[in-house]
């Protein structure tokens, strides 16, 4: 029903955001009633697109470039919105405003890139990247962190990002651009 992992539901559970109790086995249970109402609040929330921004459409072939960003800024979800707009009108843009959301978008539109904040509300950059390694889909996703954060901020996180490419918010627009032409370029050629 929610579209995640199971570890991301458990950690939404140990959040408190949907309520569950362990059998005697140590096996979480939990109600219907309870999903609906997560799921309800999310609807009643649905900020995932910045002000004057829009979700291209995607084509029912899929022939589209599909990419997601996971962003909690509005800022920089426009300034995404408007770089992929103008550079890659064959591409669509899915935005989430933090890491429960972004996962169940990742699940049910299976982006070809991923844009990830480190920094992100309900679960972190890191946790959110270490939890899709797992998802079969997630190999043949094209991964790129978007942060703010300094090199010396990203060291904690070192355990998730390793061997990933960083574009720091800073220089969005001079290296977002290069980076998904290649990767482009990747998906076809192969």
């Amino acid at each position: 029903m929610l579209g995640l992992a199971v570890r991301s539901v458990q950690l939404m559970v140990d959040r408190g955001e949907i309520q569950a109790w362990k059998t005697s086995g140590g096996h979480r249970r939990i109600s219907k009633e309870s999903v609906a109402q997560w799921l309800a609040s999310r609807q009643g929330n649905k900020n995932s697109e910045p002000s004057g921004s829009k979700n291209l459409p995607l084509q029912p072939d899929s022939t589209r470039y599909k990419i997601l960003l996971i962003e909690d800024s509005t800022h920089f979800q426009n300034l995404v919105h408007l770089l992929i707009d103008q550079h890659f009108p064959h591409a669509s843009l899915h935005l989430a405003n933090d890491g429960i959301s972004g996962l169940a978008k990742f699940g049910q539109i299976q982006p070809d890139c991923l844009l990830v904040d480190i920094l992100l509300p309900g679960i972190d950059g890191a946790t959110l990247i270490t939890t899709l390694r797992s998802d079969p889909f997630f190999a043949n996703c094209n991964l790129v962190i978007v942060t703010g954060l300094t090199a010396e901020q990203l060291e904690p996180y070192d355990f998730a990002l390793k061997g990933l490419p960083i574009i720091h918010k800073t220089r969005l627009a001079l290296d977002l651009i290069p980076h998904l032409s290649q990767a482009m370029a990747q998906q076809i050629a192969a």
